[in-house]
């Protein structure tokens, strides 16, 4: 299966993987800089405040093992079929605006944390991409059939996202999983969202020129 995937989904996810055997290896202190920080959180345990970079490194690691393979079956699972329709420029375009998307809406939850006197924490991972491959798929593909792994329920696709978005805006709201950035997901596909309006014209973008170069499989 591995050998079959398209290259930017096959590239992403080796790159994901290297980036974890590296966590790994090296100290968390040391790659700590490479994790995304909230701006003024340079009073926290590891002295790191927030620089550019972190938009797209934090990206590329992962909290733990378990982690690390959820994100990447479902980068797999979603991400290729999006890539043989949109191509690999479209596709790895998509993907970077979401990973950068969902570290923009976690800065501003940090940000407000911060302000209420709580600790700093960084944020990892590539579930805010991963969410917006979930979109995306939803809305390319909104009658295909997709299995949930916990628990194994077969839903419609847009049922999925929707369902999917919903747990995710509960759970932010009410801080019932703290150690998850629940806002990081929800910018993921927001941005994606708004990357797909903007391809497709429509608001709150204007109409684009020339023929679309999207397609929607029902």
């Amino acid at each position: 299966m591995f050998s079959n995937l398209p290259p930017v989904t096959k590239a992403l996810l080796i790159a994901n993987g290297l980036v974890f055997v590296l966590q790994m290896i090296v100290s968390d202190v040391a790659l700590a800089q490479f994790m995304l920080w909230p701006p003024g959180a340079g009073d926290s345990l590891y002295g790191i405040d927030f620089m550019p970079w972190q938009l797209l490194t934090y990206g590329f690691m992962h909290g733990s093992f378990v982690h690390l393979l959820f994100n990447m079956l479902a980068l797999a699972m979603f991400g290729a079929p999006l890539e043989h329709v949109w191509g690999d420029r479209r596709y790895l375009t998509y993907y970077l605006v979401c990973i950068v998307g969902a570290a923009l809406c976690q800065i501003g939850v940090g940000m407000w944390t911060l302000s209420q006197g709580e600790q700093a924490y960084p944020t990892v991972g590539a579930s805010g991409g991963i969410f917006g491959l979930l979109l995306a798929y939803g809305m390319l593909f909104p009658h295909q059939r997709v299995m949930l792994l916990i628990p194994p329920i077969p839903m419609k696709a847009r049922t999925l996202v929707i369902v999917y978005g919903a747990i995710e805006l509960l759970l932010g709201v009410t801080r019932t999983m703290p150690g998850v950035a629940h806002f990081a997901h929800l910018g993921g596909m927001l941005f994606g969202w708004l990357l797909i309006r903007y391809w497709r014209g429509q608001p709150p973008f204007g109409r684009r020129k020339g023929p679309p170069r999207m397609r929607v499989v029902r």
